[in-house]
């Protein structure tokens, strides 16, 4: 038996590894062994992703917590480099682009460990963004690149990355939506709101050029104050956002928006519920630009840039960046029926992660 190290550390990742650890648990030839670096460690960010994907606990949890880049990547690769040394693996398996996805890329590359990484060839070409940075060094040292859409392979093909490392298996993202469809439409949120289909916006901002720039924030704020004159507007709100309002002022303004519901960080299911129903979703996310192609609801992403443009080529996402004027003309459209239908891109099927177990068995 062959031992794979599954990584995770951010809540993008738990609905990522969620099928790969549950399709290895299933395999005669590989063993996994799952390790939660603690990069997001409270209750509503990180524990209850465990339960609802049905994901075992960990067996091991460094508990690094948070801190600036620096300081969190390097926790991560002390932690790990002591864990990859004890297990001994015989790969790596990263998902995604946060500090825990590169730090534990560099752990095994330097251990001569291969490594696996999901979601590879991804790219915004914003070097301004950490993720970015993280996914260029991650998919540099990486043995088995793992693609999810046509820009991917276009991606890699043009740095040079040798193409029998690289292989277009779907999006596992897609695979844990699948499999957690009907369990999601069981969720009471919708009631507990007092919000019905199509009634509402659906919110998600955390990324630093967003909140942590005071311009910014204040267009996003304004396009929300007159949406929510027109729809309610739903906001699970990150920790680190509802500090940042505070922060720089914008406290009062956010309590004056009667229709703004701002809800603290909730689970898979019932965020999923939220999703599927709304009339449309303003994000700077980069997974909730596929669950909503997925979902056939449209989406507006408040950046200039994003790494998964099939989500714009052949889905329901547009990006909108950060002018006022367009986010409300755009979602004035939306609101009146003026979208288009997207469709699903190729191989998000809900069986990518048998299609890298598969492969993982046949090369290991």
């Amino acid at each position: 038996m062959k031992t794979i190290l599954n990584i995770v550390g951010a809540r993008p990742n738990f609905m990522k590894i969620a099928p790969i650890q549950h399709q290895i648990e299933k395999s005669d030839k590989l063993t996994p062994v799952l390790i939660h670096t603690g990069q997001h460690y409270d209750e509503k960010m990180s524990k209850v992703f465990f339960d609802e994907l049905g994901m075992p606990q960990p067996d091991v949890y460094l508990g690094v917590g948070s801190g600036t880049h620096a300081v969190q990547t390097a926790s991560i690769m002390v932690g790990l480099e002591k864990e990859m040394q004890r297990i001994k693996p015989d790969l790596v398996l990263v998902v995604g682009d946060v500090n825990s996805t590169v730090a534990a890329a560099i752990d095994a590359a330097k251990l001569h460990i291969p490594v696996a990484h999901v979601e590879a060839g991804l790219r915004s070409n914003d070097r301004n963004m950490p993720e970015e940075i993280n996914r260029v060094l991650t998919d540099s040292i990486s043995n088995f690149l793992f693609v999810t859409e046509q820009s991917g392979l276009d991606n890699l093909k043009g740095e040079g990355i040798a193409s029998e490392r690289v292989h277009f298996v779907g999006n596992v993202m897609i695979d844990s939506l699948v499999a957690n469809l009907q369990k999601a439409r069981q969720s009471a949120i919708l009631e507990q709101l007092e919000i019905s289909a199509r009634e509402y916006c659906l919110v998600t901002i955390h990324r630093p050029n967003n909140v942590d720039n005071p311009e910014n924030l204040d267009k996003i704020l304004s396009a929300f104050e007159v949406l929510q004159a027109q729809k309610k507007i739903v906001f699970p709100i990150h920790p680190r956002t509802r500090k940042r309002l505070s922060e720089l002022g914008f406290g009062d303004r956010v309590a004056r928006m009667k229709n703004l519901i701002l809800l603290d960080p909730i689970g898979y299911l019932d965020f999923m519920r939220l999703m599927e129903k709304a009339v449309l979703v303003l994000t700077d996310s980069g997974g909730i630009q596929e669950e909503t192609t997925y979902l056939g609801v449209p989406c507006l992403t408040l950046r200039e840039n994003t790494e998964r443009p099939v989500t714009v080529s052949v889905g329901t996402n547009q990006l909108i960046g950060m002018d006022t004027h367009k986010i409300v003309s755009h979602a004035q459209a939306i609101m009146a029926g003026e979208t288009g239908k997207g469709r699903i891109p190729e191989l998000w099927d809900g069986h990518a992660a048998e299609r890298i177990v598969r492969i993982l068995e046949d090369k290991l």
